[in-house]
């Protein structure tokens, strides 16, 4: 009985759970003039009459849903999307709560018209970051608006194995959902094309594509450009697998809630190997969560359920946190 405690124990031991979050922040905004943005609205003096206080209080708030993600300890990595330039993300890591994490970031320089990028916190002593990049979205039809960049991390997670993170953020759904299409097709075949070369150089590469995809599980750019199938599609290290897929029919299920609907539009998608029992790295029970916490939901009148608690409903400050839910997921790595 003894020896087995000690197997249990020394099992435990080895392992290690490495928690990734993916959230979109919504506006987060400093006070400052970018006079080669379209920022004006998040002036004091704009629109939102967005004001230090508010900054701040948005820069605790964002603090307070990560930490509460790690469940007293703070994730892994965290992806991050609408993020303005790198002194929100420096003001979010070094002058909030979250500064006793020891995070460091790294953050794209997209030409987004209102300056708003991806970003990814990661804690050094977990994700030991090789390189990065970014990759541009470029559209041929000039009358495509520029998008947010998509960002890629390559790092080690402490097992020695290496980690290929991508975040994006595709382009919206303002005009209409099948006019904008073509233009998160376009975003999904770039991301496809990267990480076919990974796959081309390793056979059995370690990769988590996160984001905000303005698109479903099962909608053109995801299933048939990116090719990110269900679980339940036969399983190859080389294939691409959305955690969400196999959940779409679930009633009031997302993380963001569109005319009284629950969509779900913040997604994990994991290369094959990353499902693989033999893999030193594999997501933990198959699963990634939205975080549906009370504190960041509130009221909704008009359906007679919940909603996100925003920051703001049009110029008008409500003081909560974000319009979409935090995703979440856990690898378990075996050292």
């Amino acid at each position: 009985m003894l020896c087995f405690v000690f197997a249990i124990l020394a099992e435990s031991a080895a392992q290690s759970n490495f928690r990734v979050m993916f959230y979109n922040v919504e506006n987060l905004f400093d006070t400052q003039n970018d006079p080669l943005k379209n920022d004006d609205e998040f002036l004091p003096e704009g629109r939102m009459n967005w004001t230090s206080q508010k900054y701040r209080k948005k820069l605790k708030n964002i603090s307070q849903v990560i930490t509460g993600v790690g469940e007293m300890h703070s994730p892994a990595i965290v992806g991050l999307c609408e993020i303005e330039n790198d002194r929100v993300i420096s003001d979010l890591v070094r002058k909030s709560a979250l500064r006793a994490q020891g995070y460091e970031y790294i953050i794209t320089d997209s030409p987004d018209e209102r300056g708003i990028d991806v970003a990814l916190l990661y804690q050094p002593h977990r994700y030991k970051l090789l390189k990065h990049s970014e990759y541009g979205v470029v559209s041929r039809n000039s009358s495509v608006r520029p998008t947010r960049n998509i960002l890629h991390a390559e790092g080690k997670v402490i097992s020695g194995d290496t980690l290929d993170v991508f975040v994006c953020h595709f382009p919206s759904r303002s005009g209409g959902k099948r006019e904008t299409e073509p233009a998160r097709i376009n975003a999904a075949a770039l991301l496809r094309s990267k990480i076919d070369s990974l796959f081309a150089t390793r056979r059995k590469a370690n990769i988590i594509v996160m984001g905000d995809f303005n698109d479903r599980p099962n909608d053109k750019s995801l299933f048939r450009t990116l090719k990110a199938r269900s679980l339940n599609y036969h399983r190859s290290n080389g294939e691409l697998y959305n955690l969400f897929f196999h959940r779409l029919k679930e009633p009031d299920f997302g993380s963001y809630l569109y005319q009284g609907r629950w969509e779900m539009l913040d997604q994990f998608i994991v290369s094959g190997f990353l499902l693989n029992p033999q893999n030193s790295i594999t997501v933990k029970e198959e699963k990634a969560y939205v975080f549906k916490a009370d504190f960041l939901l509130q009221n909704d009148a008009k359906s007679g359920g919940k909603r996100p608690f925003r920051t703001n409903l049009g110029p008008k400050y409500l003081g909560g946190f974000s319009d979409h839910l935090p995703v979440f997921m856990d690898l378990l790595i075996t050292r």
